[in-house]
């Protein structure tokens, strides 16, 4: 897809009953204007109109490239 990345969003969160902190990862699609972006770059994405079907964020700037 053209000017679209997909990024992995990872959230922890310690379980009610058993203590454990569990580690979930959700996938979403965002807006990269520029495709600038290269697979392993860790992002900062922002919320935004959605863009299509399932793209309601857009890529607000790189905080570190892979090298």
């Amino acid at each position: 897809m053209d000017k679209s990345i997909t990024v992995a969003v990872e959230r922890t969160y310690q379980h009610p009953v058993y203590k454990k902190v569990v580690r979930r990862t959700k996938k979403v699609l965002a807006h990269d204007e520029s495709n600038q972006c290269q697979i392993g770059d860790v992002v900062r994405i922002v919320e935004s109109k959605p863009l299509s079907h399932r793209k309601r964020w857009r890529l607000q700037r790189i905080v570190s490239k892979v090298e």
